[in-house]
């Protein structure tokens, strides 16, 4: 019962792995160096009807777009980062520019594991 359990699970995911396509699986594995801020990028805010640029960031970032707003988280440094808004208008748009090339790899998917995110930071607060 195991090992057909274990086969179908392994040929689960041969079957899966396999829907993708180079480019798809390289633009995975690059989003995901960008969100651990190994991806140095330039991300500008443009105004369509005027044609100027609202907000030109810089570094190594990570993009969230939801929609209406976008979030560019930056690192600083080793452990300070700058978090940065945007909404989004009719008439205000971003583009996102990867400036130097990045390895990644269009066989296997990154995967990253960070056991000291499963202890959480606990800040205790007293007030009178």
């Amino acid at each position: 019962m195991k090992k057909l359990l274990l086969t179908v699970v392994l040929l689960s995911i041969v079957v899966l792995s396999g829907c993708s396509t180079d480019a798809e699986r390289a633009s995975y594995n690059l989003s995901k160096s960008a969100d651990m801020f190994e991806i140095n990028r330039r991300v500008v805010f443009y105004n369509g009807i005027n044609g100027e640029y609202v907000l030109s960031i810089e570094g190594l970032c990570s993009l969230n777009d939801s929609g209406r707003q976008v979030e560019v988280t930056c690192k600083t440094g080793a452990t300070s980062f700058k978090k940065h808004f945007l909404g989004l208008s009719d008439n205000v748009t971003y583009f996102a520019e990867q400036l130097e090339s990045a390895k990644a790899s269009v066989y296997t998917y990154r995967v990253i594991f960070k056991p000291t995110s499963i202890i959480p930071a606990v800040d205790t607060r007293i007030g009178l």
